[in-house]
């Protein structure tokens, strides 16, 4: 195995453990915590590119729902029931749009905060109708489209602006980092 996969190997694990430790970092509301998780997930597709940054992702998605409870409210196959387990399953997604973005051009740190826009969006994409689905249909609460957008993402949006914030400037910190580590 060439030196480069294991790098991306080691700082792929890394961004799964990040991510676990940001589930545990966490305010909770009525129908999802706030967290850190998004901050790891921007800084993983950011960092390691699309691929290996929607791979980082998908291990702990895969990693939490076979028991390891490393997920806001625990672990197991169960928690695909949950509200929230929606925005894990965007999270793959969130990591794989933010890195291709970042990455698509020159690096700068409005094309960063514009990729992170977008990775939230795309976190909100599939999370969003995710929670809908749990609510309505399979806890049958008949709750109004209103509802899931307020509490699924509008009381979120000022808190994911500063981790959009946060991840363009610990990137440009980290991007000169870990390109000498990558070399060395």
């Amino acid at each position: 195995m060439k030196r480069p996969d294991v790098y991306k190997m080691v700082i792929t694990a890394l961004f799964v453990a990040l991510t676990a430790v940001g589930a545990f970092i966490r305010i909770p509301t009525a129908t999802v915590a706030f967290t850190l998780q998004i901050l790891f997930v921007f800084l993983a597709g950011i960092l390691l590119g699309p691929g290996w940054g929607a791979l980082s992702q998908l291990i702990y998605v895969l990693l939490g729902l076979v028991g390891v409870p490393i997920f806001t409210g625990g672990g197991g196959f169960g928690y695909v029931f949950q509200p929230s387990f929606g925005f894990l399953l965007g999270y793959i997604g969130g990591a794989a749009v933010t890195g291709w973005l970042a990455r698509a051009g020159r690096p700068s740190v409005l094309r960063t905060v514009l990729a992170c826009a977008a990775g939230l969006a795309a976190i909100y994409a599939v999370g969003l109708p995710y929670m809908a689905w749990v609510l309505n249909v399979h806890l049958e609460k008949d709750l109004p489209a209103s509802y899931i957008i307020t509490n699924g993402m509008l009381i979120f949006l000022p808190w994911d602006g500063v981790k959009v914030a946060a991840a363009a400037a610990l990137s440009k910190i980290l991007l000169p980092v870990m390109d000498r580590l990558r070399r060395a």
